[in-house]
């Protein structure tokens, strides 16, 4: 099973993103656009784990998030990662209690290591993506305000459901 390690946000707010991505593709000649369900902020992304994995992942992550509180982020600016010849991803960017994020997107990094997945190589930007692969010839601006309250973390699987990509959460883990 594919699987990552995620925060969750409210529907209200998946509503606004996934608007706004409407008002991107006017004016893209190319793109792949996150369906709104599929809205999240990855915090590890694991892919491939076995029962066996499966059962320690959620050992750790119990364990990680037992004694965390929970804590509040904010929609950011966009920001982009750039491709070859189109924006590889565009994304928006989170502001708020980011020494709580990355102390919680660390320990789960240092964590996964223990049961067997790499650690991440690259730093660590976090952001909801709303498009990759896009060809855009407007502005790049973002006026979306809103509130993300982190209250749980989430194991999600990422698989396929009448061809469309689609990530269900499979584990809750409550930060208290």
């Amino acid at each position: 099973m594919r699987v990552f390690i995620g925060i969750d946000i409210d529907e209200e707010l998946k509503k606004e993103i996934d608007q706004l991505q409407q008002q991107f593709k006017i004016h893209s000649t190319k793109g792949k656009w996150k369906d709104k369900n599929n809205l999240h902020i990855t915090l590890k992304y694991l892919g491939e784990a076995d029962s066996i994995q499966m059962d320690e992942i959620d050992g750790v992550m119990k364990k990680i998030c037992y004694n965390r509180k929970s804590f509040k982020l904010q929609l950011g600016d966009l920001g982009i990662f750039p491709g070859n010849n189109a924006i590889r991803v565009l994304w928006l960017g989170v502001t708020g209690d980011l020494e709580n994020l990355h102390e919680l997107y660390k320990d789960i990094d240092k964590e996964m290591l223990g049961i067997g997945f790499s650690l991440e190589k690259r730093g660590y930007t976090p952001h909801i993506t709303i498009g990759q692969n896009v060809v855009y010839s407007g502005e790049l601006v973002s006026h979306l305000k809103g509130e993300i309250l982190v209250e749980k973390v989430y194991l999600f699987k990422s698989h396929r459901v009448e061809g469309r990509l689609t990530y269900t959460k499979i584990k809750e883990y409550p930060l208290h």
